[in-house]
């Protein structure tokens, strides 16, 4: 159940605290400021919280939560 998307990997990284547990605060907190009319990013958020949920602190830790900027500038150069 780890295997989370792009867009999971992508809101891991916006709200990442540097823990699991940290960053499950985060998105639960910010799950809490969302709008009635703001049902996608409700639904990534259930599910990325899901996942963190399953998984264990050495997993998150091999995840790599930092955005690659380089690879899009790279494709934007050429």
């Amino acid at each position: 159940m780890e295997n989370f998307t792009f867009e999971e990997m992508n809101l891991m990284c916006i709200y990442n605290t540097g823990t699991r547990e940290g960053l499950i605060g985060a998105l639960t907190e910010m799950r809490g400021y969302l709008e009635p009319d703001e049902t996608e990013l409700l639904m990534l958020t259930d599910s990325t919280l899901e996942k963190l949920s399953c998984m264990s602190d050495e997993a998150f830790d091999a995840l790599e939560l930092y955005p690659d900027f380089g690879d899009e500038e790279d494709a934007d150069a050429e």
